[in-house]
């Protein structure tokens, strides 16, 4: 009875947040539960533009996005995600977008897509230092897009990552989602492809984020392309926006 009572609180609380036709299975929403999130207008034309492409509203089922949430998105690049995060949660749920220092550092780009996202009610930015991202306490997601392997860029320390995934595990509650999505690198390559290609091998991956203590909860190929060779760097003009992708949702344990 409990569980009923809960998902028919979760429906409810779709409806006010603007999520439309919302389906639960398991407890989850499916992806065409997301159109109203995709619709909104606080997201620009090319955001809209590239959700075909970049399968988000499954993304968002995947990573099992609701309203009333609190989510970080980690290296947050233009945005993109961060747009539809708060669009998704609602009035009720916030996120905390983080664009490390040394990207603002590097690019003016990086530090105008900060500032434009914190304007937003329901976000708030960071802009925390690569190894010691600020995330708040309590998260029920934290969510990379085409980042993680930017933990083992030449420029920051070899630990990195390893400092990250255990800020990331401590931000979490208990049950947390730690959803991560990159560039296909060849199988056996470890992070060695990172700063080259800008690539990781998904088994790297979840090495790493597995030894902060994180289970494996899911995985998805439904940004796999059998077409890239995975030997392109990914901002290669043959290659760029058509690069084979991998989805890990992690689970800190309850």
């Amino acid at each position: 009875m409990r569980r009923s009572l809960i998902l028919v609180a979760s429906i409810a609380a779709l409806a006010v947040s603007g999520v439309s036709s919302a389906r639960v299975v398991d407890g989850h929403m499916e992806a065409r539960s997301y159109a109203a999130v995709l619709a909104d207008p606080v997201r620009p034309a090319e955001d809209r533009a590239r959700d075909e492409a970049r399968h988000t509203a499954e993304t968002l089922a995947f990573a099992h996005v609701a309203p009333g949430q609190k989510i970080a998105d980690m290296i947050i690049g233009g945005g993109y995600f961060t747009r539809v995060f708060s669009s998704a949660v609602g009035q009720t749920g916030h996120v905390t977008a983080w664009q490390p220092a040394e990207f603002i550092g590097f690019s003016a780009d990086y530090g105008t897509s900060i500032t434009k996202v914190d304007e937003l009610a329901n976000v708030d930015a960071i802009r925390s230092r690569i190894g010691a991202p600020e995330f708040p306490a309590g998260l029920d997601l934290i969510f990379t897009a085409q980042n993680y392997h930017d933990l083992h860029l030449t420029p920051f320390g070899p630990d990195t990552a390893t400092r990250v995934n255990a800020a990331a595990f401590a931000a979490l509650k208990p049950g947390g989602l730690y959803v991560i999505v990159d560039h296909h690198a060849a199988a056996g390559t470890g992070i060695t492809q990172a700063n080259t290609l800008h690539r990781i091998d998904i088994e790297a991956v979840k090495t790493e984020v597995q030894a902060a203590g994180f289970v494996l909860d899911g995985e998805s190929d439904i940004l796999a392309k059998a077409t890239d060779p995975l030997t392109a760097n990914v901002f290669d003009a043959a290659i760029r926006g058509q690069t084979s992708q991998f989805m890990l949702r992690f689970k800190k344990p309850e």
